[in-house]
C-alpha cells in the first residue's frame, strides 16, 4: 500500500461516533476544572503553565502538519481520539487547551471553571447524540444535539449560578456551539461562557 494510501486509511479509522474521544474530552475538562478549583498556588502560575502547554501543542501541530510521517504516527497512536479534520488542521486538543487558557486569563476562576465544565460535558454529549440520533437539521447540526447541549449546559450552570443567569447563558452558548466557525468550538465555548457569566453576575475577579 502506498504511503499516502496508508495515511488515508489511518484517517478513515477515526470517523464515526468516537465514544472514547467524547469520554477523554469530558474527563480532561473535569480534571482541569478540579485543578483550578483547588489550585493552591497563584493564578499567574496556572496561566504560565497553561500557556506553556498551549505552546508545546502548537509546536507539535506545526511539526506533524509539516512532516507526513509524524502526522501518520499521530493518527496511529491516537486512532481512537483523533478526528479526520485534524489530518490537515490544528488538533482539537490544542484548541481545547487554548480555550481553557483564555477562559482563565479573561475571567475569574469561578466563571472559568463553569465555562470549562460546559465544554467538558455539554459539548461531547451533544456531539454524540447528534451523530447517533440526530434527524432534524439545525444550524448545520441537529435539533436533537443542540437540545441536549442546552439541557446539559443548564444542568452544569444551575448548581453554580442563579437560574436567570444560567438560562441567559445557556441559550446563546447553544447557538454559538453550532455557529462557532471560523473559531473552533473548543476555543469559543469556554471563553464565551466564562466571559458572559462574569459580565451577567458582575462579581469581582
Amino acid at each position: 500500500m502506498h504511503s499516502s494510501d496508508r495515511f488515508e486509511h489511518l484517517v478513515d479509522q477515526t470517523t464515526g461516533t468516537q465514544p472514547w474521544r467524547r469520554i477523554v474530552h469530558a474527563v480532561n475538562g473535569i480534571t482541569f476544572a478540579s485543578i483550578l478549583t483547588f489550585w493552591p498556588y497563584s493564578e499567574a502560575t496556572a496561566i504560565v503553565l497553561l500557556t506553556g502547554a498551549v505552546a508545546a501543542l502548537l509546536l507539535l501541530d506545526a511539526l506533524r502538519l509539516r512532516l507526513r510521517r509524524l502526522n501518520a504516527c499521530f493518527f496511529r497512536v491516537f486512532n481512537r481520539l483523533a478526528s479526520p479534520r485534524e489530518a490537515d488542521h490544528i488538533a482539537s486538543s490544542t484548541w481545547y487547551m487554548l480555550g481553557i487558557t483564555l477562559a482563565v486569563v479573561l475571567s475569574p476562576t469561578w466563571a472559568a471553571v463553569s465555562g470549562i465544565l460546559v465544554l467538558a460535558l455539554a459539548d461531547p454529549t451533544a456531539s454524540y447524540v447528534g451523530r447517533r440520533w440526530g434527524r432534524r437539521p439545525f444550524l448545520g447540526g441537529s435539533m436533537e444535539g443542540s437540545a441536549v447541549f442546552f439541557l446539559v449546559t443548564l444542568a452544569v450552570l444551575l448548581p453554580r449560578h442563579p437560574w436567570a443567569v444560567a438560562l441567559a447563558v445557556a441559550l446563546p452558548i447553544t447557538v454559538l456551539e453550532r455557529r462557532a466557525w471560523p473559531l473552533d468550538d473548543n476555543l469559543a465555548i469556554p471563553v464565551a461562557c466564562s466571559v458572559l457569566l462574569h459580565w451577567l453576575e458582575g462579581q469581582p475577579f
